[in-house]
């Protein structure tokens, strides 16, 4: 395999962590896809659901070709790997799913910062840079959403709260042109 000529102070160590990020990136976009298709069964029926999960699968797809070309742009080789399953078929409660996407999003978070880590010990300014500016603010304002979301889920409870939080969920995602 050649090496790339644009290739410089870009450590292996780097490269071989963007895959992993990658892979992290498409397993979190195919576990929310999943649970956006849960919401969107007729036996669930949750739209708002269904919108938010659909357009956080988007954006995790979006990390995940943001790193690919960034890769690609310092020279390094992007290595795809099996995306495994999501843990669950069916996702519970609103909030179950909220709480499981917490951990999903904290999981990504900690992938980024051992990942700025990993660019700062090697001197890489560069990378620590693309880091910052497009995906660490991003992944901690996904983190607050998602636990303002869990505070009002418990707040408004079972039943009637949960139809509400969907329906007013439904349409911050329309205002927002994320539906």
């Amino acid at each position: 395999m050649m090496t790339s000529q644009v290739r410089q102070n870009f450590h292996q160590e780097c490269e071989a962590g963007i895959n992993k990020q990658i892979n992290w990136e498409l397993v979190s976009h195919y576990t929310f896809l999943s649970m956006s298709h849960y919401f969107q069964r007729d036996d669930v029926a949750l739209p708002g659901l269904a919108a938010y999960f659909k357009h956080e699968a988007d954006e995790e797809m979006q990390e995940a070709e943001k790193l690919m070309k960034y890769q690609n742009v310092r020279g390094g080789r992007v290595v795809l790997q099996e995306v495994r399953k999501p843990a669950k078929d069916e996702w519970g409660t609103p909030l179950e799913a909220m709480e499981y996407a917490l951990d999903v999003e904290k999981k990504e978070n900690q992938g980024l910062l051992n990942l700025h880590k990993l660019a700062a010990q090697h001197s890489d300014n560069h990378f620590t840079d693309f880091l910052e500016s497009a995906l660490m603010e991003e992944a901690v304002d996904e983190i607050k959403e998602i636990c303002d979301y869990i505070a009002q889920l418990k707040r408004v409870g079972a039943g009637l709260g949960e139809y509400l939080f969907d329906k007013d969920l439904l349409e911050h995602m329309k205002k927002e042109n994320k539906a």
